[in-house]
């Protein structure tokens, strides 16, 4: 391996190390609000674009891995209706990549993040409501895939969504891993084409790449033994420190810039 091509400042690993762990973790569905946070977390060290870059690969690994142990509990009726509309919102992100700018788009994350989990918190569904309609969904997976382009923080929105389903753990998990794995296959001719599948975030990506799959394991192991109502409360708890962080990545970023 030609270290020429290789991020070699261990700055950048004492973030990515628990970046991609963390993302591994949330895509077994064990503490699946706080996989949002890997993005941000590398992006302490290099651009939020190159990041993106560099966590696409660790994403595709923690997807297959994630597959290979959950796939028979997917949810394969919800996965027809959200994932027509996740790639709606991927196209969507592709064509306005050039023109967002991140620490806004990251402000706005996890301002709707923070306002999910109010409502979830503070406006808890009774035990006899109807699961929520049809049309949200699309909504919030089409905002998902939007999310999951820019910054691959999909989950918040689509979260909002699935969590009132009351889905027994290993499903929820299983449905999210394909959902998501989908939109991170469609990503990678957009990130090409602009230009973010280059020799050295790619080979950077292959010395983090048991990271992600070790993080899988770990989660699997974990969401098996959870109960549903604790898996639920992980869950919302990893929603609130991803929307507080991705705002105060936003209000930072923006007041940098202003």
């Amino acid at each position: 391996m030609c270290l020429a091509l290789l991020i070699t400042d261990p700055s950048f690993y004492a973030v990515a190390v628990p970046a991609a762990l963390l993302m591994g973790l949330s895509k077994s569905g064990f503490a699946a609000g706080i996989g949002a946070l890997a993005v941000p977390l590398m992006a302490l060290a290099v651009p939020v674009p190159q990041a993106a870059a560099i966590m696409l690969p660790l994403l595709l690994a923690a997807d297959l891995t994630g597959l290979a142990q959950l796939l028979p509990h997917c949810d394969w009726r919800l996965i027809r209706l959200l994932l027509p509309a996740g790639l709606v919102g991927i196209a969507l992100g592709w064509v306005l990549f050039g023109w967002l700018s991140v620490p806004a788009v990251a402000g706005l994350v996890g301002l709707l993040t923070l306002v999910f989990v109010a409502i979830r918190v503070f406006l808890p569904a009774r035990a006899d409501a109807p699961p929520p309609s049809r049309r949200l969904g699309r909504l919030m997976a089409a905002l998902s895939g939007f999310t999951s382009f820019v910054a691959h923080a999909g989950s918040p929105p689509i979260g909002f969504y699935v969590l009132p389903l009351k889905l027994p753990p290993l499903v929820f998990s299983a449905t999210y891993a394909v959902f998501f794995a989908a939109l991170n296959l469609s990503k990678w001719l957009p990130y090409a084409v602009l230009g973010l599948v280059d020799a050295t975030n790619m080979t950077t990506s292959l010395v983090l790449l048991p990271l992600p799959m070790l993080g899988v394991w770990l989660g699997v192991q974990g969401v098996r033994r959870l109960s549903p109502g604790l898996f639920n409360r992980i869950f919302l708890a990893g929603m609130l420190l991803t929307g507080l962080k991705l705002l105060w990545d936003g209000a930072r970023g923006l007041q940098i810039g202003a």
